[in-house]
Parts: structure tokens; C-alpha cells; sequence
């Protein structure tokens, strides 16, 4: 037993290394044809924070609270979008990231900061949209290659500029959401959650 034992131990560990972890959020970015519906680009937040608490599963975009054309002439009201169940589906899920949970905390610093409830909601078609939204999550999980000024109204190619720029460091998706959706697995919570970071699932809004 023991020589097998020896034998397996080397697989083992690399088992161990390239299995994803049981429990962390991951960040995934999508993006959507440009068309009437907003957000173009949003991302959502999945799994369990290391330090435990309930599962997540929810998406958050940015955008103007009403289209009209003062959205040519400066900043109007904006509003955080929380993207439906058919609208996910619908759209790209281009690249994703594992978070620490110093970096899910980050990101719900972020999505407070943007809301119209807690932070400053200010849209600006040229310096606050969604795309600066998304570039601002990818900013604060140390990403780099982030800026494309040619690009800042370009949704889907702006992340894949930034997903280019970071090879090793993101998880490549390129999937249509409904294939993507449908490999996912469930999400399991740990036996005995004991943290504190938090949020309301897609779900339950």
C-alpha cells in the first residue's frame, strides 16, 4: 500500500492545484449588443467568500436613468442596473476572475459607491458610463492594459482588450450567456459559514 501510496501522492497534489476553489466569488465580465436595452456591459458575482456567509449569485451594470437626449449634452441621473435572468442570457460572458475576499470587498465598495442610494449616481455618456463602470471593477482586481479611449463605447471590444492584455491573470469565456449558464454548477455554501461580507442575490431582487 505504501509504494502505491508514493505513486498517487504526486497526482494528488496535482489535483489539488488546478482544482478550482471550494469556496470563492468569482467576477465575470459580459458584455451586450449595443440595441435599446442597458446595460452593454455589466458583471456578475458568483460563488461563497472564503471567509464564508451565503451564496452570491448576482449581476450589476450602470446606466442613465432615462434615454433622452440630454444624455448628449452632460451628465443626467444614472442608476445601478441589475441585469434580468433573460437578459444574462442574452448576452456575452467574456473573461472571469477568482476573487480574494479583500478584492469581493472591493467590488462591493465599488457597486455602493455608484448607487444611487449610497454613493454618487452621475452618468456621463463620455466619462461615466458603463463600460467606465466595468473598467473600474477591473481596476480595483489589479488588472492592467485598461485604457481604450477609442473603445469606451464599445462594449465587447473593449473587454476583449482588456482580456488580451491580461492573459494569465483572467479566465478566457468568449460564450454565448446561455451556454455559458448552462455549465455552471450549483452553488454550495459552507457547513458552517462564519463571515461577515455579504450580499442580496439576483434571486431574491
Amino acid at each position: 500500500m505504501r509504494p502505491l501510496l508514493r505513486l498517487l501522492a504526486p497526482l494528488l497534489l496535482w489535483l489539488a492545484s488546478v482544482a478550482p476553489a471550494q469556496a470563492a466569488v468569482t467576477i465575470t465580465f459580459w458584455s451586450h449588443e449595443l440595441g435599446n436595452s442597458f446595460p452593454h456591459t455589466f458583471f456578475s458575482l458568483r460563488g461563497v467568500a472564503d471567509a464564508g456567509g451565503p451564496p452570491v449569485d448576482s449581476y450589476f451594470g450602470f446606466t442613465a436613468r432615462s434615454v433622452s437626449p440630454a444624455l448628449l449634452f452632460g451628465s443626467v441621473a444614472g442608476r445601478l442596473d441589475r441585469p434580468t435572468p433573460g437578459y444574462v442570457s442574452g448576452s456575452d460572458a467574456q473573461f472571469s476572475v477568482v476573487m480574494t475576499d479583500a478584492q469581493y470587498a472591493d467590488i462591493l465598495a465599488l457597486i455602493a459607491g455608484w448607487s444611487e442610494d449610497t454613493g454618487d449616481s452621475r452618468y456621463d455618456l463620455g466619462t461615466r458610463n458603463c463600460i467606465h463602470f466595468v473598467k473600474e471593477a477591473a481596476s480595483r482586481l489589479g488588472l492592467t492594459g485598461l485604457d481604450h479611449p477609442r473603445l469606451m463605447r464599445k462594449p465587447r471590444s473593449y473587454l476583449k482588450a482588456v482580456a488580451a492584455a491580461n492573459v494569465g491573470r483572467v479566465t478566457l469565456i468568449g460564450r454565448h450567456g446561455k451556454d455559458h449558464l448552462a455549465t455552471l454548477p450549483p452553488i454550495e455554501a459552507p457547513a458552517q459559514p462564519a463571515g461577515t461580507i455579504s450580499i442580496t442575490s439576483s434571486s431574491d431582487s
